[in-house]
């Protein structure tokens, strides 16, 4: 039997609440016995008051470093000694590397998207873009697009709590990136989406698309759907939204899922960990002999 845990080994982690159905043990453990490397890589449940707990036994244990997810992103970047460019200003971080006790965080999600987009030929680099959603994944959506260089990003958010989120971050990027012009609009109706929707790109950054609510889209008007229109969604389950779907139907020019989003994050979080490109073709073999084992074929 191969040996993977030694004296030597390394622990990596997530930590988050809940982390159970995480796949990343299994995306970064794979990675690591591709490489050779001697790491190995455990997801702990943990609460946002116990963050600080977690961090001190990362610096303890000297572990390389680790992912966040829900809810502890935003206390873990409190409890940073660094942050990134796009980690600042959001106020939140999934990824964080310890260099010799020096805890840097960094949030990869919005490096991902912008990966997902190119790997299907398209660039954020001078197109408007719209976004639906102000949450966590929409944020570093307009955060990672404004620093690569979109030319204008318009925000639509319900009339909720998150709508002054979007108002700040559109202040911040004012001040951050001034050369993109960012507005924001409540999302009441189609009118107004309609009136903005002569971008480039449209994404759903909201939980609107997945399961439980796969049958539901928040473009209703299918008007908006354009053939020079680009439609992305941050939704990977299931892997063709109704946004995607409806779409792919009107002729728009490309459709894309959130599938490869979650994938490219994790490779960005990779190499900041490792130094080594993810070999994200190998793994996603592997999960498809997998998938492919379990349904007995």
């Amino acid at each position: 039997m191969e040996q993977r845990i030694k004296g030597t080994t390394g622990l990596m982690m997530l930590i988050g609440s809940p982390v159970g159905h995480s796949g990343s043990p299994a995306m970064y453990n794979f990675s690591f016995q591709h490489h050779g490397l001697d790491y190995a890589y455990m997801a702990f449940d943990i609460k946002e008051e116990q963050v600080a707990d977690a961090l001190a036994a990362m610096r303890l244990f000297k572990m390389r470093g680790g992912n966040v997810t829900m809810p502890c992103k935003n206390e873990a970047a409190r409890q940073m000694d660094e942050l990134s460019p796009a980690a600042r200003i959001i106020g939140a971080v999934n990824t964080i590397v310890n260099e010799d006790g020096k805890l840097t965080g960094h949030i990869t999600d919005g490096i991902g998207f912008v990966r997902n987009l190119q790997e299907h030929g398209v660039e954020v680099k001078g197109k408007k873009l719209v976004v639906l959603g102000a949450g966590g994944a929409a944020t570093a959506v307009q955060v990672q697009c404004a620093l690569e260089g979109a030319k204008a990003i318009t925000i639509f958010n319900a009339d909720d709590p998150f709508l002054d989120r979007a108002r700040s971050t559109a202040e911040k990027l004012k001040t951050e990136v001034p050369g993109c012009e960012v507005k924001v609009f409540c999302l009441d109706g189609q009118e107004k989406l309609r009136e903005e929707a002569d971008a480039d790109i449209l994404v759903n950054a909201t939980l609107i698309g997945m399961k439980p609510h796969d049958g539901q889209s928040l473009v209703t008007d299918k008007s908006i759907f354009r053939p020079d229109l680009v439609v992305a969604d941050v939704v990977y389950n299931p892997m063709e939204t109704k946004l995607i779907k409806e779409a792919r139907e009107a002729g728009c020019a490309k459709t894309i899922g959130g599938s490869g989003m979650l994938l490219w994050q994790g490779a960005a979080a990779y190499k900041l960990f490792t130094g080594l490109d993810m070999p994200t073709d190998e793994y996603q073999e592997y999960q498809k002999r997998c998938e492919d084992g379990a349904d007995g074929k």
